[in-house]
């Protein structure tokens, strides 16, 4: 079942939303994580948690979210500390603003992308200079590594290792919190 929590102020459109998905989260931590989230949005989140069938033992969920813009950052920010969860939190692009979708998995960590209106992983610039200067740096980097690190700039690897959980979450029901502060 989805949660939708809104932690808007008024009906202002500099606003963000997004989506939060808890691929996998041990029973147990299950009430800890959703203390963390009410302490994002400085609301109650109460989470209808599902089983997660990739997972045996863990949960899932799925929350819609609305609120100041950089609400995705600091839900991966109090989410990161536990490290046997995996996630994506999402912030939608809005006109004149990128939007960022961050992944977490125990075995690869945090991934932290720009999305464009579209829909696109974006690679700035610097970033790419930054892969071509090391490569040249380093000597004579061969194509499959440079490669390899414009797959990982991309959320690739994360892409690979999310997509048997993010399956689980066809058919998910939504169900609307109304706690705005």
């Amino acid at each position: 079942m989805t949660v939708v929590v809104d932690a808007r102020r008024g009906a202002d459109t500099t606003h963000a939303r997004g989506v939060l998905f808890v691929h996998s989260c041990a029973s147990a931590v299950t009430p800890h994580l959703e203390w963390a989230l009410a302490r994002v949005f400085s609301t109650t989140v109460d989470i209808d948690w599902a089983a997660q069938p990739v997972a045996p033992g863990s949960q899932r969920a799925e929350i819609v979210w609305h609120g100041p813009h950089g609400t995705a950052a600091r839900i991966a920010s109090a989410l990161v500390p536990f490290s046997t969860i995996r996630f994506e939190v999402t912030e939608e692009p809005v006109e004149g603003r990128e939007g960022d979708r961050y992944a977490v998995t125990p075995n690869l960590g945090l991934f932290r992308g720009t999305i464009g209106q579209h829909g696109d992983v974006l690679v700035h610039e610097e970033r790419l200079r930054s892969l071509i200067t090391g490569a040249r740096a380093g000597g004579e980097a061969s194509t499959s590594e440079v490669l390899e690190e414009i797959d990982r700039l991309i959320g690739h690897p994360w892409d690979e290792e999310l997509e048997p959980f993010r399956m689980a979450h066809e058919g998910s029901t939504v169900r609307v919190l109304h706690e705005v502060v």
